[in-house]
């Protein structure tokens, strides 16, 4: 097995390891929604993307990015004030949801990228 060092990256939590096949297929699908740009407007830089690319990779053995077509996002805050934001989606498949760590990884990514909220979801899947 070769060892990937990243220096400075701001995801990095711990290192789990992963298993690419679960039994019998029964996987987790994880989502991260990512904003492009901060408050301000401004587009976060790449390395933000390529180090979390990087630490997703490197904790479940690959990962699945939506780049090319940003989504775009729209919710009313508190004063029901329509907020509207580009994003882009990365995905990875886990063999079981550990809670504690993706909600320490949600934590980590709101405060990296200065925001209330990060949406991560999950589902059941059956890989084929």
């Amino acid at each position: 097995m070769i060892e990937v060092v990243v220096y400075c990256n701001p995801f990095v939590i711990s290192q789990k390891p992963w298993n690419a096949w679960a039994v019998n297929g029964k996987m987790v699908l994880v989502q991260l929604l990512l904003p492009l740009y901060d408050n301000e407007g401004k587009m976060f830089p790449s390395h933000f993307f390529t180090a979390l690319k990087t630490e997703l990779t490197e904790n479940f053995g690959g990962i699945t990015t939506y780049t090319r077509s940003p989504a775009s996002g729209l919710w009313k805050e508190d004063d029901d004030k329509v907020v509207y934001d580009d994003i882009i989606i990365y995905e990875v498949m886990a063999e079981e949801l550990d809670l504690d760590w993706w909600k320490a990884f949600k934590l980590r990514l709101e405060v990296h990228f200065k925001q209330d909220e990060i949406v991560v979801r999950s589902w059941p899947i059956t890989k084929l």
